[in-house]
Order: C-alpha cells, then structure tokens, then sequence
C-alpha cells in the first residue's frame, strides 16, 4: 500500500463578508473533493499546536514528523537546498526577495511586482559582488521562482545570530541588520549583510533589465531583500525514519529544499509556477505518473496558488482557484487505487489578514481500510464534525504509517 500527503498551501482561511461570511473553501464549489471526504475520515489540524501561527518550513517539517523547535534554524537553509545549492557546514544561508525601493530605501513592493522575467541576469551580476573587507568571504546569490532567491555566505568566523533586514511592510525602511549576541562573528556578520544590501542597490539599479521594466511602466527590481538566516541542522533521514522509499512533488524551493533536506527523491513539474496560474493539468499528469510507474511508496505533494491568493489578499481569486483544483487534481486523486491519501493544508492563510494565521486547517483520509464518518463537504466548518477530531501535524505520519501497514507495535 502506497501513502500520499497532498499539502493546498495556504488553504485554511476565515469567514469572508464579500463570500456572504464563508471561507472561500466553504463558498468554493467542489465536488471531487466532497466526494472524497464522504468516503474517508475527517477533523481539523494544527500544524504545530493550537495557537501557534506556523510557517510553511515549520508546518511542513511537523507535518514530515519532525520536530520543528529542535529541526528548524531558519529558512534560508531549506531554500538554499531547494535551489539546489550544495550548501556546507558553516554556510549561513538566507531566503531573498528581489524587491523595489526609492531612493530613500524606503520599500515600495516586496515582490517587485512579483517580477516574471528570468532574473538570472540579475543574479550573474550579484555574483560579481565584492565587499571592501570582506574579500575572503564567498557571496552566493542563486534565483529561486519568481521574486524569490537565496544569499549564501560562505567562509571562515561567519554567524547565524543576526536579525532580518524585512520590514515585511511596504513604506516603511529597510531595517538594519544587529548581532542578537555579543560576538565578533554576530556583529562581522550583521555588517557584511548590511553592506550587501546597499551593494545589492547599487548592482541592480541600473540593470538593463529594470531600465527595461520602467520603460514599460513597471517597477524595477532594484534590491535584494534577505531574511530567515539559518545554518543547516542534522535530522535523520526520512526513509530510515519510517522505512519508505519517498518522493516530493512541489512548486516553491522552498518545500523542495525541506523534501531534499530529509533525503527525498524530487519529482519535477514542467510548468509549474507556484501561484494560481500554475500548470494543473502537468502537476497531476506528474502526479498520477509518479503513483502508478515508480518505486516509491510515499509522495508529499505540494500546490502553492491559494496561498498567493490568502497573501493577495483576493477571496474571489482563491475560491477560484480551489475550484480549479478540485477539477483538474481532485477528480483524478479521487480515482486512484492501492493508496492513502492525506489531503490538508500546511497553514490557513486568510483573506482578510493576508498573512499565515493559527487557525486549524481541514484534514481528511481517504483509502482502503480507512473508517468513514458522516462528513459530507470538505472545509474549515463541516471537518470539524469529523472522526479524525482535532490533531496535530506531527500525528499524520504515525497515522498514515499504521494505515499503510508500516508500523511495529509497541509493547507485547
């Protein structure tokens, strides 16, 4: 018996007005997925704990079966493994935004207008950076999708122990980067980043690209923003953990970088962007190729648009997108044989906070041998009703392991 988690990024979300006060999950029509949950098991789940507000890194590495406060040191690293960057002891790595500024570093987009180009014309010449003083330390700079990219620094006295440069709001300043202790490596390193970031202003200004992008009446991406500085932690490997042969199939570096971290296998996605005009018919193609013609037992699946859409701030777009999904994804997961499947979200990313909030997502399983409860819809509101109750994210793999017949008992 094969195993599958399928992680709607972002998915969970709060009563909408505009939505007559539902969630854009509940407002959204969805029939494959209702099915599905008629047919199987469901509750509610915290990714980490109730109350908790978790990020996709911290939800996705509970939800591995993983614990995050001894697993997780920031984001960077997990970018920087999604990337593909074959990061080494002693790298401090960060996540990154390309993003606008004035004059005043004053943000005036975190997402440069969530930039389409190819920016690797812009990465080739952060490469170039040099930092009078620094000269002995490494600066890699490597593009992710869309806005994103990741900052390595590599080389001798370098620390983790530093604050991030995001002010996470628009017209507001960049903020300084401090040591958060009193080492020479904190403060050497919070200056470098510093300097970086200005550099960074200088470097990309004027690119040929972003004089393009005015010309056309869009805003440059004229900055590189880092935050969620990590340094790479130990854990043991995903397949030894639960005796699998695992695979992830994902949109965003990030939940790749988590997946290659634990030592999964990585199954790409032509055309798949990450948002809400990502590639569906090509993401369940691969999906269903990866079922039925490999050797893995187990798949992490992972769809990112409604939680672009939540960040938008757009119920309409995220409903529409939920619909999509069960169209194109949810008619043909319902078919499939010789599996458990998982269906929940790492997160709620509501509307109307545009950011991860700690309400509890809707979870649901469906497959041979799985009780089925009297859940007729699939949503924040009627999943509560379910058997599963309330869990946590750290439950799914004991659960999802028992049920695949994986499991040893304990005791006599």
């Amino acid at each position: 018996m094969k195993g599958m988690i399928l992680v709607i990024d972002g998915l969970g979300d709060r009563p909408v007005q505009k939505l007559g006060n539902k969630t854009p999950l509940q407002k959204a029509n969805t029939p494959n997925l209702d099915k599905i949950a008629e047919n199987g098991i469901n509750g509610i789940m915290d990714s980490i704990a109730p109350g908790i507000r978790p990020g996709s890194d911290t939800a996705h590495i509970a939800i591995l079966g993983y614990d995050p406060y001894a697993v997780y040191t920031g984001r960077g690293p997990f970018e920087a493994f999604g990337v593909g960057l074959n990061i080494k002891a002693g790298d401090i790595a960060f996540r990154c935004n390309f993003s606008t500024v004035d004059d005043e570093f004053i943000v005036v987009d975190r997402r440069a207008g969530r930039i389409k180009e190819d920016t690797s014309p812009l990465i080739e010449e952060l490469n170039k950076m040099k930092i009078e003083g620094y000269e002995d330390i490494e600066i890699i700079f490597k593009k992710s999708t869309g806005h994103r990219a990741v900052l390595v620094l590599r080389g001798a006295n370098l620390s983790d122990e530093i604050t991030d440069a995001d002010p996470k709001v628009v017209e507001k300043p960049l903020k300084t980067v401090y040591p958060t202790e009193n080492s020479s490596n904190a403060k050497k390193t919070a200056d470098l980043l510093n300097k970086i970031i200005k550099e960074s202003y200088n470097v990309l200004k004027n690119h040929p690209l972003n004089l393009n992008r005015i010309g056309n009446n869009e805003i440059p991406a004229n900055i590189v923003i880092p935050r969620g500085v990590g340094i790479v932690p130990e854990v043991e490997e995903f397949n030894k953990k639960y005796g699998l042969n695992s695979a992830c199939i994902a949109e965003t570096g990030l939940i790749i970088g988590i997946a290659r971290f634990a030592g999964m296998d990585i199954i790409e996605v032509e055309g798949s962007t990450g948002s809400v005009n990502t590639n569906l018919d090509k993401f369940i193609d691969t999906i269903l190729n990866a079922v039925n013609n490999t050797d893995h037992d187990f798949f992490l699946i992972n769809i990112k648009g409604a939680d672009e859409s939540g960040h938008d701030g757009n119920a309409e777009e995220k409903m529409k997108f939920i619909e999509k999904v069960d169209k194109i994804v949810f008619s043909k997961i319902s078919q499939l044989q010789n599996i458990v499947t998982i269906v929940t979200a790492d997160h709620s990313t509501p509307v109307t906070v545009k950011d991860h909030s700690a309400d509890p997502v809707p979870v649901l399983i469906y497959g041979n041998g799985v009780r089925v409860d009297d859940v007729k819809r699939f949503n924040e509101i009627d999943s509560v009703k379910g058997g599963l109750l309330r869990i946590r994210g750290s439950d799914l793999m004991n659960i999802l392991t028992d049920l695949m017949d994986k499991t040893h008992k304990f005791g006599a």
